[in-house]
């Protein structure tokens, strides 16, 4: 019976994180979270999101994220875990445009539904299609992180890029175009801003989940301890589908972690 107890504190004291996984690279970010000590729970149901201090939004593809959201009767949960402001939420790639304030570049025709919250602009798609995909280290500036650590591996696939960034938002990291890449892709810019956090809201166009670096879900989760689990005050049982409609008929084994010292600088 004491075995049972610790291990039900230990499960208790863990962070809460819940991940949307709707489409993406939702495995890999909850592989991440546990990695790192927390608890990630796939979140496809407003229900699922009780109880999670931080949420993570992945990469994807956002309009398509934002419709099925909508038609799951998900959407005004999410908007609600993130309007409070007394949760922290991370968006990486698609989930980055998810966050922004404004899309500068690339907007769907006809708007496109956001959650917003981060005063910025962002440009969709600014590295170009998925063939133009690409792995680099770039400079940046991790809170928390020893000042040696200042350096990151970046996976950019079909990524946004942020275009301005507005009052209240703190630069975490740039990627600074070479003379090749900008003739590349047509533009005359020296960096765009890649990574940004505003008070609890975290995002990036990149996918640190891809990489075996797990510095950006460390900070995410020193940025959700404390957080007060979510209780919903719009979504009451029964009026989202049952989750156990969406669970999966097996638990997933952690992916394998991605080894990248050997990719060559782009």
């Amino acid at each position: 019976e004491k075995c049972v107890t610790m291990a039900i504190e230990q499960q208790e004291d863990k962070i809460k994180i819940g991940v949307l996984a709707l489409q993406g690279s939702f495995r890999e970010h909850c592989s991440m979270i546990r990695r790192c000590g927390g608890e990630a729970v796939e979140i496809r149901s407003a229900s699922q999101l009780e109880g999670c201090q931080g949420m993570i939004i992945p990469g994807g593809e956002s309009t398509t994220m934002a419709n099925i959201a909508r038609r799951w009767n998900l959407f005004d949960a999410l908007r609600e875990f993130e309007d409070e402001g007394e949760r922290c939420v991370w968006g990486t790639c698609a989930g980055l445009i998810f966050l922004a304030d404004r899309i500068e570049q690339g907007a769907k025709q006809g708007g496109q539904e956001l959650l917003g919250g981060i005063n910025v602009d962002v440009s969709r798609n600014f590295f170009g299609s998925q063939i133009d995909s690409f792995e680099t280290t770039i400079p940046c500036d991790i809170p928390g992180c020893s000042e040696n650590d200042v350096k990151c591996r970046a996976i950019f696939i079909r990524a946004p890029a942020i275009k301005k960034v507005g009052e209240n938002v703190e630069v975490l990291a740039k990627y600074y175009l070479s003379e090749e890449k900008k003739k590349e892709m047509g533009v005359d810019i020296e960096s765009v801003v890649v990574a940004v956090k505003q008070k609890n809201l975290l995002a990036t166009s990149f996918h640190p989940e891809l990489t075996s670096d797990l510095r950006w879900h460390e900070l995410f989760m020193r940025m959700s301890k404390g957080c007060k689990p979510f209780q919903s005050k719009l979504a009451k049982v029964g009026e989202d589908r049952k989750p156990e409609e969406f669970q999966p008929l097996y638990t997933h084994p952690d992916l394998p972690v991605f080894k990248d010292q050997v990719i060559a600088d782009v």
